[in-house]
């Protein structure tokens, strides 16, 4: 029994400090996710509890680029809201046509807490995929918001029991205007 314990120890990183092991990748945590399958209904209940107000944006082949599923190139359309919540964004995901996570996650277990994101300091986009991939997780769901905003999803779940992000928003990022705010937009200069 004590080989088992050891050959296991010898496989697990070393504790640096309380809060950082030595194979720490990740970064901080960015987003936390929800599919469901009536944005306009969750968005109400979170309002409820304080969280908005929502950008709503509708995400599909014309402003995302560079889609895929499962590894291959891929159309997909979802409704997409964020809210932000101190140094993180929620985020809602509703499918609306093509193959995607979310519509698999909502096919197979209903709505509910679908992925949380990291920043993965900022490393290079290349040099995320790659470590993550290195590290025997498959990339699931990808693309490219207005051309900037790359985001990437990997396959965790039989390891976290949930899906790990990472995504990528360059200096000269700025928030398109939403399709609509929920319940009503913030203050001018105030938004995004």
């Amino acid at each position: 029994m004590n080989s088992i314990v050891s050959s296991i120890q010898t496989k697990l990183p070393t504790v640096l400090s309380d809060e950082t092991l030595s194979n720490t990748y990740l970064g901080n945590v960015v987003e936390l996710a929800i599919v469901t399958g009536d944005h306009r209904k969750t968005m109400e209940g979170l309002v409820r509890l304080g969280i908005g107000p929502w950008a709503v944006y509708t995400f599909s082949p014309e402003n995302v680029t560079d889609q895929t599923y499962q590894g291959e190139p891929a159309e997909f359309a979802i409704k997409v809201c964020f809210a932000k919540s101190g140094n993180m964004i929620w985020e809602l995901m509703e499918p609306l046509w093509g193959p995607s996570i979310f519509k698999d996650f909502l096919d197979e277990f209903g709505e509910g807490l679908h992925h949380v994101a990291y920043d993965c300091e900022d490393r290079p986009w290349e040099e995320r995929i790659a470590e993550l991939e290195r590290r025997g997780f498959k990339m699931v769901q990808s693309g490219k918001w207005n051309g900037k905003n790359a985001f990437a999803f990997f396959e965790t779940t039989e390891a976290t029991s949930t899906i790990f992000e990472t995504y990528h928003f360059p200096d000269d990022w700025e928030y398109p205007e939403p399709d609509e705010w929920f319940p009503a937009p913030p203050p001018a200069g105030n938004q995004w």
